[in-house]
């Protein structure tokens, strides 16, 4: 049995028959690629062509989609490799993906909304709105138990202290919350979990910040979290084919999920989703990680965040509201380099990574970079003051072993900076 993390799930890996060698390289969708001594010349597209074939494709990834647009127009639109791992079938420029934590992005930006229309403030205690929290609390070195509710700002933030090691980690994974039957249910489990740190005292990332915000969404707007997210912003947004599910008439555009064997070889992961494409990826519509999505219908959002909340003349968020989302929101909070990786020089906004110092993470152009990543090898990035955005949606769960496909979100994020420069 294979095991692989990330921040957001576990995931057991099965090394299963279907298992490929390297992967054609040869199936890319645009013109015909451009010698690196002209690349200066190419357009846009050209160039993306090039980038997927050696960045993506070489190293083995089966397929990989890129969207670079302005607020205006596209001006990157490349499908590369294929949809499978055993027949081959081209990738397609509608296929669907699971986004896993990019789902965190658009229920963020659903609380956003329901704050501005007056239903709650950042700095309530979330035991005031779900009152199976109001009893949240964390235990002293000396075993005392300390009342710690967080407010909406730390859930929104991941500083409210939820377990993510320790003693308290245990008790989270003994109340099995993936299992949880539904949002309420998920919300009375965690009931039970004392906290890890006391709220707005530490970064920590994690699902159940996310998880519990579904849950407000649903308290707030009066409905389930999948109907109010269709109404008030996938069907208007023309996201119609972003859902905790996905029809099953559609289901054979859904990517599959691949993993890295133990012998180096690409295997379908081991996840009843990717056994059967389309169904739920939780029992509960996941704010944390339940959405898939397709390029198109994320760049829909995207667009909406870059236009300060509106899109197609329709307004989705106040424009403070997406300031605030691009703004770093840990240093007022006396929090710095929040990320648990070594380089530091990232902050966090309300919903979304803000990049500070681009030289320490090796970034190319300048501060105020925002954007999120998926469990899957799934990638955004905004760029507000060049007025650039990057999709990249691949569909592999990383291994944290030697023989595993390189990670790209470094390379996606300077291939962007690259086609935005002039």
């Amino acid at each position: 049995m294979l095991k692989t993390s990330h921040r957001l799930f576990s995931y057991a890996i099965l090394s299963c028959a279907l298992a490929v060698p390297a992967l054609d390289t040869s199936a890319v969708a645009g013109p015909a690629p451009v010698d690196a001594t002209h690349r200066s010349a190419a357009t846009p597209t050209q160039q993306a062509t090039v980038w997927l074939r050696d960045t993506a494709l070489a190293p083995g990834y089966p397929g990989a989609r890129l969207l670079i647009a302005t607020p205006e127009h596209v001006l990157v639109d490349v499908s590369a490799g294929h949809r499978d791992l055993a027949r081959h079938e081209p990738l397609p420029a509608d296929a669907i993906y699971r986004i896993y934590s990019m789902t965190k992005p658009i229920v963020s930006a659903a609380v956003l909304r329901l704050l501005a229309e007056g239903h709650g403030d950042f700095d309530d205690p979330v035991g005031e709105h779900l009152p199976d929290l109001a009893g949240l609390y964390r235990v002293d070195d000396d075993g005392t138990h300390r009342p710690a509710v967080p407010t909406i700002r730390q859930l929104l933030t991941h500083t409210a202290g939820f377990a993510v090691e320790g003693p308290a980690l245990a008790r989270r994974e003994a109340a099995r919350l993936e299992d949880s039957g539904d949002l309420a249910d998920y919300v009375r489990r965690l009931a039970e979990i004392p906290l890890d740190s006391e709220p707005g005292t530490a970064f920590r990332y994690d699902s159940a910040a996310l998880d519990v915000l579904g849950r407000l969404v649903e308290v707030w707007s009066g409905q389930p979290l999948e109907r109010y997210m269709r109404a008030e912003f996938f069907e208007p947004l023309g996201m119609h084919d972003t859902g905790f599910s996905v029809p099953v008439r559609q289901r054979d555009r859904v990517v599959e999920l691949s993993t890295t064997g133990d012998d180096g070889r690409l295997v379908i992961a081991d996840e009843p989703h990717a056994r059967h494409p389309g169904i739920r990826l939780r029992p509960y519509p996941s704010a944390a990680g339940g959405l898939y999505s397709t390029a198109a219908d994320y760049l829909a959002f995207v667009r909406m965040l870059m236009n300060g909340g509106e899109h197609a003349g329709h307004r989705y968020l106040p424009r403070n509201m997406v300031e605030r989302m691009f703004s770093d929101q840990l240093a007022p909070m006396g929090l710095a380099d929040p990320h648990t990786d070594a380089t530091g020089g990232q902050g966090f906004g309300l919903g979304l990574a803000v990049l500070q110092d681009p030289a320490l993470r090796g970034r190319s152009g300048g501060p105020g970079q925002v954007g999120w990543s998926g469990a899957a090898s799934t990638y955004f990035v905004i760029d507000p003051h060049r007025r650039i955005a990057g999709i990249l949606l691949l569909q592999h769960l990383p291994r944290d072993v030697p023989a595993d496909l390189p990670r790209l979100a470094l390379p996606f994020y300077n291939f962007v900076q690259q086609v935005a420069a002039p």
